[in-house]
């Protein structure tokens, strides 16, 4: 009968140092490093007031190229504009699809010279295009249904994501 009980103590024995193993394995892992870190994602031309700068008015068009690169698309609606397209995306769990949270797109504009006539820093504000240097909503025109369309991907037209390959 003592052999028995030797048997059952040393399964026992077994099963709890198997339940420690795993509960320390697993104390390791934390949910919080799942569930509570948010990831933040910056895609395309990031603009900042340094790189602004780079490219004031008056500025040439390769100055523009030469400080800021390659633009992410170009436009010819009555003079060519350099489009600097840039997404900020966040992730709030590690399974979870990032969400798109900020786009915004740096416009250079240029007169017949080839050179800058006009700067502006376009994003959503309210759900309408707003110019961010200007302060202001930008007048309608086809300018504007392009950058809508950027921006909303909305009418069909190329969205940013689809722009930068996203």
């Amino acid at each position: 009968m003592a052999a028995k009980n030797s048997k059952t103590d040393k399964r026992g024995h077994f099963i709890a140092a198997a339940v420690a193993v795993a509960m320390l394995g697993v104390s390791g892992c934390s949910t919080s490093s799942v569930l509570g870190s948010k990831e933040t994602f910056k895609q395309g031309y990031v603009i900042d007031e340094e790189t602004m700068a780079l490219a004031p008015v008056g500025s040439s068009r390769e100055q523009v190229l030469l400080a800021l690169g390659t633009p992410t698309t170009t436009n010819n609606f009555g003079g060519e504009v350099f489009y600097y397209i840039s997404q900020t995306r966040v992730r709030s769990a590690q399974f979870l699809k990032p969400k798109l949270v900020d786009q915004r797109v740096f416009a250079i504009y240029f007169d017949d010279s080839d050179t800058v006539s006009r700067i502006a820093d376009y994003g959503l504000k309210d759900g309408r295009v707003f110019d961010f240097i200007a302060g202001a909503t930008p007048t309608g025109g086809k300018d504007q249904t392009f950058l809508g369309q950027i921006l909303t991907g909305s009418l069909g037209g190329p969205s940013a994501s689809s722009i930068l390959g996203r």
